[in-house]
């Protein structure tokens, strides 16, 4: 597990029939640990700012605020290939600033490829991209930023799918994203219909967080969200791989106890 991931790499994984592990990440010691882990790539979303900061949407979210914690999460990646989510507005002012952004991304950052939500209407920009020499995630589907354009309000994507009418129109969507230069595809809601369309009829690979399954080539999960670490896990239990909210609830309460009784306390 050693080995440096790379764009040819993970392309090689589609025909072999062997998937892609995908996690988001926004902090330096989590990269540590996924990077550890053995995953294939780490992207820095810019979900971080209703995750980590409490907004009520990611379009808030800057352009410098996503160098930042991207740059903490290079710091703690060595082999996996590191994304980085455009904010909104770099992509959507055209090809010109979305290479500029990109630059930055890459320069500042140090980030493999950056991720473009929306990118299917902004064909040139993501070969714009591609020709200066970084690799594209190209995000589409029911996405923060496309939400609306599926009348599905951003709070409820995370339970939608796309609709299997529009099976032909995303295969096609899909295809221009793959002749305009990107090198991956992540296909947010997609369901099993019209996920498994997609993947057939392209030759790079699909990943999918929300929606996704094994009828694609990889899976994006945020690491938060698979260990459970949410405050709502203290009353609601989740479906996760841990209940790092219960843990740490535990764990902060044993600490304030022992403060309060004037014991030692733990950690250093």
């Amino acid at each position: 597990m050693d080995t440096k991931v790379t764009i040819p790499a993970l392309q090689a994984m589609k025909p072999a029939g062997t998937k892609i592990v995908g996690v988001v990440v926004w902090d330096y010691q989590m990269a540590r640990i996924v990077d550890r882990a053995g995953v294939d790539i780490v992207s820095v979303g810019d979900t971080v700012g209703v995750n980590l900061w409490g907004h009520a949407n990611p379009l808030e979210v800057t352009m410098e605020q996503m160098i930042v914690v991207a740059q903490a999460v290079r710091r703690g990646v060595t082999r996996a290939l590191v994304s980085c989510d455009f904010p909104f507005g770099p992509l959507q002012e055209g090809p010109a600033a979305a290479v500029r952004a990109a630059i930055r991304l890459v320069k500042e950052a140090g980030v493999d490829l950056v991720k473009l939500d929306g990118a299917a209407d902004q064909l040139e920009a993501v070969t714009a991209v591609d020709r200066a020499g970084i690799p594209v995630f190209a995000q589409f589907g029911i996405t923060p930023q496309t939400a609306l354009r599926y009348g599905v309000p951003y709070t409820g994507s995370a339970g939608a799918a796309v609709p299997v009418e529009m099976t032909e129109e995303l295969v096609a969507e899909a295809k221009r994203l793959e002749a305009a230069g990107a090198s991956l595809l992540n296909f947010t809601n997609s369901g099993p219909v019209v996920g498994a369309e997609v993947a057939r009829a392209v030759s790079i690979p699909v990943l999918g967080g929300f929606g996704g399954g094994p009828w694609l080539d990889g899976r994006m999960r945020m690491a938060n969200a698979a260990i459970g670490y949410a405050a709502s896990g203290l009353d609601d239990p989740p479906d996760t791989y841990a209940n790092v909210a219960r843990i740490s609830y535990d764990a902060i309460t044993a600490y304030a106890e022992d403060v309060r009784a004037a014991r030692p306390v733990k950690g250093r």
